[in-house]
């Protein structure tokens, strides 16, 4: 007989592996991404899913918008497969440039986005008692009520603040307390904190 294991087992299996973690306390949420360097560093990467545009200067049948396909390249009038996964947009435009320049004469080209997604390495995750766990994208000056707007919020069986933020810092995992609970249904504003790319919240059930 072949035993079922339920999401909210897989949870916990999931906070049971990473356990081992010690318990941080994270600072508030600053108001202003400069305020916080690891925030104010963070530059977007380009993802699959993605839809790029491509202006390259007076060459209007080279350019146009693609969207990033699941092996993370494109495909453009001129050059088939150009790898384009984790780089910002101004890396790809020198990239593209660096293309074109063996069909065109001093190519200058501009990158921008229309719908993001980013690398899966750099989505925040959130995991258990959310209205809608799934994974985010993260955007600039992201902060843990943000991303609870995004997931609905709560449900009515969470334990908020028996949260934890499973964040790498240095190539080492940190687990971090955070109180969801005291944030969004007592207004404690000082429990709002910085969400960064790869985030992993996790939001365990209450035991009535």
């Amino acid at each position: 007989m072949k035993t079922k294991i339920t999401p909210v087992a897989c949870m916990f299996l999931f906070a049971a592996l990473v356990g081992g973690c010690s318990t941080n306390t994270l600072p508030p949420a600053t108001t202003h991404a400069s305020l916080t360097t690891s925030v104010n560093d963070y530059n977007y990467l380009i993802g699959p899913g993605d839809n790029l545009n491509i202006f390259v200067w007076r060459n209007p049948e080279v350019s146009g918008a693609f969207v990033v396909r699941p092996d993370g390249k494109i495909t453009t009038s001129l050059v088939e497969d150009i790898p384009v996964t984790g780089k910002t947009p101004t890396q790809l435009a020198r990239d593209v440039e660096k293309v074109l320049s063996k069909y065109i004469r001093d190519p200058i080209v501009t990158v921008s986005l229309s719908r993001f997604n980013g690398p899966f390495s750099e989505q925040v995750r959130v995991i258990g008692e959310a209205t809608n766990p799934k994974s985010v994208s993260y955007a600039e000056d992201m902060t843990l009520l943000d991303l609870m707007i995004q997931v609905g919020g709560l449900t009515q069986f969470a334990d908020g603040d028996g949260a934890k933020l499973i964040r790498v810092v240095d190539g080492e995992q940190k687990e971090y307390s955070v109180y969801l609970q005291s944030l969004i249904k007592d207004g404690e504003i000082s429990a709002n904190v910085d969400i960064l790319p790869g985030d992993i919240l996790i939001i365990p059930e209450a035991w009535f």
